[in-house]
């Protein structure tokens, strides 16, 4: 049983006493009729035929308040990779909508959005979302949206069950959901959060104040967790990122345009594993390294938006502030490791950290040396104003690639 605090900025709902998964799957039954439901699953290719994959499959066999299912499918470059991921998810029983995001005719699409000057950036996580809420948008048959990924090991329909009931409950008020979860095996897991990014913002709260921003990226439970529900409406306005910041950036547009009262965070599951990262402490183009470069370019970028000024001096001081904030949270966990029974591998903690250290300081010249740099896709709004028919053509060529 977890805790019942609140941490402050946004409300937390937490997984209290034993779960009823039946209860919340009933009530969502009856929320959908008048508030439909629709899930992204952003998917590459190489991830068809994992057990992750097949755990999530049979689990959502028997969710039935969903409207419709999105998959977009990355890494398909030749048909007959796009018919295996048709075959694969086509054992759902809702009958789920692929978009074959490397196929001819969504790239056509992309090549008319890139032709009205508006940046798409590189393939990746967070253009496949922003394509699956496209063609959410296009398809116009649900008012919310529930994302999440397609390798998480430990899945279950509670997981997805606890994602969409605050926002799809009518009286609650929440436009926005993001999960949260415990992430340990027999050690913690989770190191580019733990060590890196809440030690980051913590050591900014200490050089900068209790700036409103700083304080509600700290709120969160995991900031980098990949799965969150959020109103139609929301979708429309969001800029998705298209880098590996994507969770932390998509958090930061919730920030621009949602009230904080209508932000939720809720613990999904009493733990959480997926594939993990190698550290790669020598190459920043690689691993958790890049990872953890990404989302502190895109913090330092997010934090300019909101006016917080950050110039050279700034950064070498935070360098300091966030080893200190560091070393704290490493003793911090390892005694929570040692009440536990835990494994703490210190040493290795120690050299995550000091790569963290190094990664902060790469993101921080980026910054500085590109301070205009802003790896956003235009959200749907813009797009639809440029383009007015992109998504009646987008509805086309989903079709004509399933076979409809």
């Amino acid at each position: 049983m977890s805790d019942f605090f609140q941490t402050g900025a946004v409300a937390t709902l937490h997984r209290l006493g034993r779960p009823n998964v039946e209860r919340l799957e009933r009530e969502l039954e009856r929320f959908s009729e008048e508030n439909p439901i629709a899930l992204v699953l952003p998917c590459h290719i190489r991830e068809l035929g994992t057990p992750a994959l097949r755990l999530i499959l049979s689990e959502l066999k028997s969710v039935t308040y969903i409207q419709q299912i999105i998959v977009g499918i990355d890494g398909a470059t030749r048909p007959a990779d796009f018919e295996r991921a048709r075959r694969f998810f086509g054992q759902l029983p809702q009958r789920p909508t692929l978009l074959w995001n490397d196929g001819p005719r969504i790239q056509d699409l992309y090549r008319l959005v890139e032709a009205a000057e508006l940046n798409l950036g590189a393939p990746g996580k967070g253009r496949n979302v922003w394509t699956c809420f496209g063609y959410v948008l296009a398809s116009e048959q649900a008012r919310m949206v529930a994302v999440h990924d397609c390798d998480i090991t430990t899945y279950s329909r509670e997981l997805l069950a606890r994602l969409c009931y605050p926002v799809a409950h009518p009286s609650l008020g929440f436009d926005f959901c993001k999960g949260y979860y415990a992430r340990v095996s027999s050690q913690l897991n989770g190191r580019v959060m733990r060590l890196m990014f809440t030690p980051l913002i913590r050591a900014l709260k200490c050089i900068l104040g209790a700036h409103p921003f700083l304080v509600y990226m700290d709120t969160f439970r995991y900031p980098l967790a990949g799965e969150i529900a959020l109103d139609i409406d929301l979708v429309r306005r969001l800029r998705m990122p298209h880098d590996w910041a994507l969770e932390i950036g998509t958090l930061a547009e919730v920030f621009r345009n949602a009230a904080p009262r209508a932000i939720c965070q809720s613990e999904l599951c009493d733990n959480y594993d997926h594939k993990h990262q190698e550290l790669s402490a020598r190459d920043t183009d690689r691993g958790l390294n890049r990872m953890a470069v990404e989302i502190a370019k895109s913090l330092f970028r997010r934090m300019a938006a909101e006016g917080i000024k950050l110039d050279a001096g700034l950064f070498d001081t935070l360098l300091s502030a966030y080893l200190r904030q560091a070393e704290d949270t490493l003793r911090f966990y390892g005694a929570d490791s040692a009440i536990n029974g835990l494994v703490f591998a210190r040493h290795e903690e120690e050299k995550a950290v000091a790569m963290f250290v190094r990664s902060i300081r790469v993101a921080g010249k980026a910054f500085i040396d590109n301070p205009l740099s802003t790896p956003r896709i235009p959200n749907w709004n813009s797009v639809r104003s440029a383009l007015p028919e992109l998504l009646n053509r987008m509805v086309e060529a989903v079709k004509a690639d399933n076979g409809l």
